[in-house]
């Protein structure tokens, strides 16, 4: 059987962003869903304000767009058959790869090519299901090797709805600056502000940044072993457009992975998967480490929802900065050079 002729892709109706910027965002991989989510049920998602179906049928995982081609009802509402997705309206049947297989109003009618479903690329990677818009391009998910490494626990938390722009919350989560005033109450403090001179440099993929202090890393009211004088090195790989990944060195070899894996659901609404791994703490229940994560996001959510403009300006004129921007600058700049622009209105 040939290959299905996918329908063309555009961006959605009143899609939030630039379409310029959208066409370049379309061919990056996001996570839409954490594995253990999607049931027997299809599963509803939004990623660059397109409408998506995460469904899971004997052969996988499949993404396709939540619109029947036929009438326009969403296949959320629908069901799973065999390897099937349903349409609740008229029954219509599809393929994984697109092709309606049945009108049941004619079942002696092979439907033409104008009832192809959209579908997307699909790639599960650190119990997330990983898709991009643009078929074609020749991106890759971002990694995250420590999910996959032995001698490593891994976990991962509910996902969080932020009502704030992706690329404002990546760049809170590479700035140093802010864990003194905004994470005072989680393990940092306002009596420790300063600081000190760090490095970070363009990539291919993005930025690196190795960030160096005395900030220590356990939970307030948490007793860690870090000898005095002990230097915490935090290690920032933005892979762009909107993926980071964080490495915390510990006391004894230890270390602490997080990928912070922004979902842009819109130019102005993110969800956001925060898979992480570590190398110690094995006797830690999962709930703390929920509960800890889980008030850090909060903490961030909290100012990424009042940052005006949303969107985070890629002119570097249009805010001010410090040297403890250095983080935030570089990852601007590659934004910018991907060709990006971020129009707003706010």
């Amino acid at each position: 059987m040939s290959a299905v002729r996918q329908p063309v892709l555009t961006p959605p109706r009143d899609c939030s962003f630039d379409p310029a910027d959208w066409a370049i965002l379309a061919r990056h991989w996001y996570p839409v869903a954490r594995v253990e989510d999607v049931g027997e049920k299809p599963l509803a998602a939004t990623l660059l304000d397109m409408a998506l179906v995460v469904y899971r049928t004997g052969a996988g995982i499949h993404v396709a767009r939540n619109l029947c081609p036929h009438r326009g009802v969403p296949l959320s509402h629908g069901w799973v058959e065999g390897e099937e997705i349903v349409c609740p309206y008229h029954g219509l049947r599809y393929a994984a790869d697109g092709r309606c297989t049945q009108i049941p109003a004619h079942p002696e009618l092979a439907p033409s090519a104008r009832f192809t479903l959209q579908v997307f690329p699909v790639k599960v990677r650190y119990g997330l299901v990983w898709t991009r818009l643009d078929r074609d391009a020749d991106t890759v998910v971002p990694p995250f090797e420590a999910w996959e490494t032995a001698g490593y626990r891994q976990v991962l938390p509910p996902y969080v709805d932020i009502g704030g722009s992706a690329g404002r919350q990546v760049e809170g989560f590479v700035d140093v600056a802010h864990f003194a005033w905004i994470h005072h109450e989680a393990f940092a403090s306002r009596e420790n502000p300063v600081v000190p001179d760090y490095t970070a440099a363009l990539t291919d993929y993005g930025v690196h940044a190795e960030y160096r202090s005395d900030v220590p890393n356990y939970p307030k009211g948490v007793e860690g072993d870090a000898p005095a004088g002990f230097v915490w090195l935090r290690e920032f790989d933005i892979h762009a457009p909107f993926t980071a990944r964080l490495i915390v060195h510990f006391p004894n070899e230890g270390k602490l992975h997080i990928l912070n894996a922004a979902s842009p659901v819109s130019a102005r609404r993110t969800r956001l998967f925060v898979p992480i791994a570590q190398n110690f703490n094995f006797d830690v229940p999962t709930e703390d480490i929920h509960a800890f994560n889980a008030q850090i996001f909060a903490e961030d959510q909290a100012i990424i929802e009042i940052q005006k403009p949303e969107d985070l300006p890629l002119d570097l004129t249009a805010e001010a900065h410090f040297p403890a921007d250095r983080s935030s600058a570089a990852y601007r700049r590659y934004l910018s050079k991907m060709g990006l622009s971020f129009r707003y209105t706010a």
